[in-house]
């Protein structure tokens, strides 16, 4: 892995290289953008060029050399100077063992395997790095507690805080730390590296504009997809679902969303064993959320794109009828309704409730809006 094979993400890898040729390197960084974007690829890059003890310039790009004994141990993952942070380490920390999976970063996690270790210098290479991943996830404890050590870190340390929310930071963090943009990736790039994946162009073009600029997301749809999981069928049979939903088949389709997510999940989570179970089905959960919500976005700007530009192309027939149900405010409330809906995934609410009450919000229409109100 070098920098050259960081996909899209220019900008953010120049921010760096200029740093490094300069010795003008922060002591905290935040790397902000989508989930799926390069953040993670680009962090474990820079830091293995920071711990190299002989970087070397290829193509007018510095990077590590991935020769010398820190390059090795990097790449075997077993760098004592590199430290990666995340909130399942709640389980190794004094009094969390057989804890569940935390939602957010514990500030357990942060005292134990942060603030407990900036203070001891480096033992192989001439730096220290710390790496906190969903730092979006941290809460306002969290954060004050890492005030003082963004601030005054010492000399040999840096801190990468990788976030997908940044307004989810307190001010006080981010202005201590250098904001390093990651940019959503071109639907065009992310469909061209989907086929290359083998997936079809049909759903390769549906999957980059569900993926709305994460090539990571896109890319794990494909794979799961190729896995068994009929995602790309789901998907079409939840907006034929929809274009007709009335109140008494709400229960019904919230049923079979979530059966079919359930699948989705446990195929996942045999992909990827790092990832907790309860993160892969919030994960999930949040995925069938934005299949409505593409829906409803494209009833709602019908009218003014082609055909071709909407998220579900290929059921024009079914958004016609959609729109047919709401006019633009509506679809925009519903809209609204489901990211609210999002954030509760996000906050553990309990799924089966949230769909039903995001699907009965769908049912209701004007026209059985304005029903009722007569009656």
């Amino acid at each position: 892995m070098s920098f050259e094979e960081i996909f899209c993400q220019d900008k953010a890898v120049s921010i760096l290289q200029r740093a490094f040729a300069s010795d003008k390197i922060a002591h905290a960084y935040i790397f902000s953008g989508s989930e799926g974007v390069g953040k993670f690829k680009t962090v474990c890059q820079w830091s293995k060029l920071l711990l190299c003890a002989e970087p070397i310039m290829q193509n007018g790009i510095t990077d590590s050399c991935g020769q010398c004994p820190s390059c090795i141990k990097f790449q075997n993952g077993s760098h004592p100077d590199f430290n990666h942070i995340h909130k399942e380490l709640l389980e190794f920390t004094e009094g969390g063992k057989s804890k569940a999976a935390p939602v957010d970063v514990p500030i357990a996690v942060i005292r134990e395997f942060l603030i407990a270790k900036v203070s001891s210098r480096p033992v192989f290479s001439k730096r220290k790095i710390f790496v906190v991943s969903e730092a979006e996830k941290l809460n306002k404890h969290s954060q004050n507690a890492l005030l003082k050590i963004l601030e005054e870190a010492p000399q040999y340390c840096c801190i990468i805080l990788l976030c997908t929310r940044l307004q989810s930071l307190l001010a006080t963090t981010k202005s201590r730390c250098q904001i390093v943009p990651f940019l959503p990736i071109s639907e065009d790039k992310i469909t061209e590296q989907l086929k290359q994946a083998g997936a079809e162009k049909k759903s390769a073009k549906y999957f980059a504009r569900l993926a709305n600029g994460s090539l990571g997301v896109a890319c794990k749809l494909v794979q799961l997809e190729s896995e068994g999981a009929d995602f790309y069928q789901t998907k079409k049979e939840i907006i034929n679902s929809l274009c007709n939903l009335s109140l008494r088949d709400t229960l019904n389709l919230a049923e079979k969303i979530l059966s079919q997510a359930k699948t989705i999940s446990e195929i996942w989570a045999k992909l990827n064993k790092e990832m907790s179970k309860p993160d892969i089905k919030r994960t999930v959960g949040k995925i069938m959320i934005r299949i409505i919500m593409s829906a409803l976005y494209d009833a709602m700007r019908l009218d003014f794109v082609q055909a071709e530009s909407l998220v579900n192309f290929d059921q024009l027939e079914d958004i016609k009828k959609l729109a047919a149900r709401f006019n633009c405010e509506q679809a925009a409330e519903k809209i609204s309704q489901a990211n609210q809906a999002i954030q509760q995934i996000e906050s553990n609410v309990n799924e089966r409730l949230i769909f039903e009450r995001l699907l009965l919000n769908v049912a209701v229409s004007d026209s059985m809006a304005c029903s009722n109100v007569q009656r």
